[in-house]
């Protein structure tokens, strides 16, 4: 019968990992192969595996890329169950990978412009969308500018590829890259913006000039974070659209 068919196809695929870039002890770039067939769109995300365990993650690289690069932060028990295990995993080792992406935590195509708000790891589907953007090269008047908060510099990330974007295409990409500790030692060369992500997103707002009728806010991160933004941001009548990412 073809509901019984349907049911006893395969959900996951086991693949290799590719490759593996420790950043700090609880930060890591992580690349799988991709499933035969997975297909998604930029800012969604995938479900991967190990030892019957599993969790999902956005994903970083955009559609056209051969592998699946993930940005992962180390939970330590007991709230972390799943990276504690990934953490001693390494290139060549196997973990699942579901075959159906999922989220709709999307570019909305309607709007010129894209406010995108992110905390450390936040900044995942932001990257996806903006690869995937520059490499379609489509005749499109989207402008990005990308406020990206976190503690220490460390966990910028993708700091040097946002730049590196930003002075290529000004026209197109603009990156703010904020502080909330920079006081600490750990920050002691840091000559950027300082402050939460959230505390600056209305005089952000304010100096780009932009409004509401041609202006998408997207928040990825931390709860708090996105919640500080839409209380913000809400009774100004932008539309703000989030993604969650819980420890």
């Amino acid at each position: 019968m073809p509901n019984s068919k349907r049911s006893m196809a395969p959900k996951f695929q086991e693949v290799e990992i590719v490759d593996r870039k420790d950043i700090t002890d609880d930060l890591m770039k992580l690349w799988i192969e991709k499933p035969d067939g997975f297909q998604f769109k930029p800012g969604q995300y995938c479900t991967i595996g190990m030892n019957g365990i599993e969790r999902a993650y956005s994903i970083v690289s955009a559609p056209h890329e051969e592998n699946l690069e993930l940005f992962l932060e180390l939970v330590h028990p007991p709230e972390g169950v799943f990276t504690p295990i990934i953490w001693g995993a390494s290139v060549g080792d196997k973990v699942t990978c579901r075959f159906k992406p999922k989220g709709i935590f999307l570019l909305n195509d309607k709007v010129s412009n894209h406010f995108l708000i992110a905390t450390v790891t936040g900044i995942v589907p932001y990257v996806s969308m903006i690869r995937d953007y520059l490499h379609k090269g489509e005749d499109k008047d989207f402008k990005f500018f990308v406020a990206h908060g976190a503690s220490y510099t460390d966990e910028f990330v993708y700091d040097s590829e946002l730049r590196s974007y930003a002075e290529k295409y000004p026209e197109i990409i603009r990156y703010f890259p904020t502080i909330s500790r920079p006081s600490e030692s750990k920050n002691h060369s840091w000559e950027g913006m300082k402050g939460r992500v959230n505390d600056s997103t209305e005089a952000m707002i304010r100096d780009l000039n932009l409004k509401n009728d041609d202006t998408i806010v997207y928040v990825c991160g931390h709860p708090g974070m996105i919640e500080d933004v839409k209380e913000k941001l809400n009774p100004q009548n932008f539309e703000v659209i989030e993604e969650r990412f819980w420890k």
